[in-house]
């Protein structure tokens, strides 16, 4: 794999979400999308859309007998040190809609959508596994925290007290359909040995009857698309002078911060000995923390009563600049023999 290789998925990678998103907003202006449209839309992809993504994306995984510990730990210690830090960048702004927002664009990315062909690319079926594996891990807590993120400063007056913020935050997180979609899909992967147990003519069946699993597939293959085009939709322009400082933290932590503590953390300790990742591990980091806010990011905020019209500039705008820090992450673990 060459660097112009290299460059060119990361463009790949990235110009079909920005093209999506201008189809959205262009739409938008020729009165194909109605405020209503996109309110609609919005909702029935977080309620619908990427609820059945996730569970596909988990389902997918044979078990969890595979798992490597210290990678598994070492990216939860991460993310939970990236949400730590994100309540800094979020008290950098007054608006209590915005702190959530910049809060759960430091920690999130698009993992779930350019993890595997990023993965593949640079380690091939160890960088796929390695991916498919930490997404058990990472998936759950990204929507645990992003519910809680999304909770926390928005609570209504009368649950302004710290008890009350945090029951919100817990029943949100049980009645998120995006938390729901994760254990179902965990719950799946479970079963799958009592499945294989049962009588032959039993398993025989099930394995015809492959009719609900396509269409679950077809649901969660227009998750992104719809999502993006909602996305566009609601698009403002004008805004990104108003937002200018809220977007550059959030650019700042997404695509500076998360990849140099996520990356730049694993490539230290592996030097020192302390662990020992292979090149799929590494592969699977570059995907998981050199990648733009998350498109799941920006529908959730704007469901749950935050600034999602902040939340959408985020995508937008780490999704355009991350081209550059996925390729620099890339070079410079090639460099050091790490991919």
């Amino acid at each position: 794999m060459d660097l112009l290789s290299i460059l060119l998925f990361a463009t790949n990678s990235i110009l079909p979400v920005i093209l999506l998103a201008a189809l959205g907003y262009f739409l938008k202006t020729r009165g194909f999308f109605t405020g209503e449209f996109l309110r609609i839309g919005n909702k029935t992809v977080f309620r619908v859309l990427l609820p059945v993504l996730l569970f596909t994306n988990l389902a997918e995984l044979d078990s969890f007998s595979e798992l490597k510990w210290d990678a598994v730990l070492y990216v939860l210690a991460v993310v939970a040190l990236l949400f730590a830090l994100g309540l800094l960048f979020a008290g950098m702004t007054p608006d209590r809609r915005q702190k959530g927002v910049l809060l759960q664009g430091v920690f999130r990315s698009n993992f779930a959508l350019v993890g595997v062909p990023l993965a593949q690319l640079m380690a091939g079926e160890r960088g796929v596994q390695a991916v498919a594996l930490l997404s058990a891990f990472t998936i759950p807590l990204f929507n645990v925290l992003s519910v809680v993120a999304l909770t926390v400063y928005v609570g209504r007056e009368s649950e302004a007290d710290v008890q009350g913020r945090v029951g919100a935050a817990v029943k949100g997180i049980l009645r998120n359909p995006l938390i729901i979609g994760v254990l179902a899909g965990i719950g799946w992967v479970l079963l799958k040995p009592l499945v294989g147990q049962m009588s032959p003519g039993v398993t025989a069946f099930l394995g015809k009857c492959t009719f609900v699993g396509t269409a679950l597939e077809y649901l969660a293959r227009a998750s992104t698309p719809v999502a993006l085009l909602v996305l566009g939709g609601q698009f403002e322009i004008n805004s990104v002078r108003s937002l200018r400082k809220q977007i550059g933290l959030g650019v700042l932590g997404r695509l500076f911060l998360a990849p140099l503590l996520g990356i730049g953390g694993a490539v230290l300790l592996q030097g020192w000995g302390i662990l020992q990742f292979d090149n799929g591990i590494f592969a699977a980091l570059i995907s998981l923390f050199a990648t733009p806010a998350a498109v799941a990011s920006a529908v959730m905020a704007e469901e749950m009563d935050n600034d999602g019209q902040l939340a959408g500039q985020l995508v937008v705008w780490t999704t355009m600049l991350s081209a550059g820090v996925i390729f620099g992450a890339v070079a410079l673990l090639r460099g050091l023999g790490l991919v």
